[in-house]
């Protein structure tokens, strides 16, 4: 019975097998790569040289850095608005786009907005760059019709931190609401004909059985994203910021770029990161253990 239902399971084995190396390749291997963190890397010594062990000097020199608690609690503050916006927008939009009637339209809706999710951020960086600019940009353009002055979205360091947010959520919004979606389509439509027996209008059940619906598979992603609550987003800071906003949008990512590409000080770097991978790792168990305590939730 065993070795049939192995033979029957086998091609999903073999399906794995090209992301599970993916995985070892680009995400174990490397991790012998953490020793580095403890030492005074010299590269032409090579990883497994005689280099010299420091302990925890690197630790201690970045946190001593004066702009490290900035860099710090810009990581945090941008990703915590993206995370907490990055559920709220998609919930309240696929919810109003099950409302709708016509297939034409919702399929319509929901294409536009996931279009923005397969572009990269060198690409929609360049457009934002146009559209954002103080001089000729769409945005000011409508701004100075309505009378208010330009604004320098992308060098005011009042600002560069909601853009950074909005942009990032409106770019990522439309994945969201295609997963809440499918929630919505696992309830049972007896439910609803139920309710509207009993007199419910729209917004009753929404919030007595489409939110509950959705409930685990919202508890599911809130639990994957507070991992990522030190990634605020590499790719988007890399191609937005520019110096002037260095006291606003300079992140550990961006940081660590310019301490261990720039500078070639490649512990120090590797020490951020490391300190990185193990806040993220705390966060994820403390998330998964409120998922069970207060949802009743499991994921394994």
């Amino acid at each position: 019975m065993i070795k049939r239902k192995w033979r029957q399971e086998l091609p999903l084995h073999a399906m794995i097998l090209p992301g599970l190396a993916f995985i070892i390749a680009f995400s174990y291997i490397p991790m012998a790569g953490i020793v580095i963190a403890f030492q005074k890397f010299i590269p032409a010594k090579g990883l497994f040289g005689d280099q010299k062990w420091i302990g925890l000097d690197n630790f201690k020199y970045v946190m001593n850095l004066p702009g490290f608690t900035q860099v710090l609690w810009n990581t945090m503050y941008i990703s915590s608005l993206k995370l907490l916006l990055g559920l709220i927008v998609p919930i309240v939009f696929a919810i109003l786009l099950n409302e709708l009637q016509g297939k034409f339209l919702k399929r319509s809706i929901q294409t536009a907005i996931y279009l923005p999710h397969f572009l990269s951020w060198v690409i929609l960086g360049g457009i934002l760059v146009d559209m954002l600019s103080p001089s000729g940009g769409i945005v000011n353009s409508v701004l100075k019709s309505l009378g208010i002055e330009p604004i320098f979205f992308l060098g005011d360091n009042r600002w560069f931190p909601t853009t950074l947010v909005v942009s990032d959520v409106w770019k990522n919004f439309g994945y969201g609401t295609i997963v809440y979606l499918a929630a919505i389509m696992g309830i049972d439509p007896a439910q609803y004909e139920a309710a509207t027996i009993d007199g419910a209008n729209r917004w009753h059940k929404a919030w007595h059985i489409t939110i509950p619906g959705m409930r685990m598979v919202v508890v599911l992603l809130s639990v994957l994203s507070l991992g990522q609550l030190l990634n605020a987003g590499f790719d988007q800071v890399f191609n937005l910021y520019s110096l002037p906003v260095y006291k606003s949008g300079d992140i550990l990512d961006t940081f660590v770029y310019r301490i261990g590409l720039l500078d070639a000080q490649y512990g120090v770097a590797t020490a951020v990161g490391l300190f990185k991978s193990i806040v993220s790792l705390l966060l994820i168990s403390v998330s998964y253990f409120c998922a069970y305590r207060f949802a009743k939730y499991r994921i394994f």
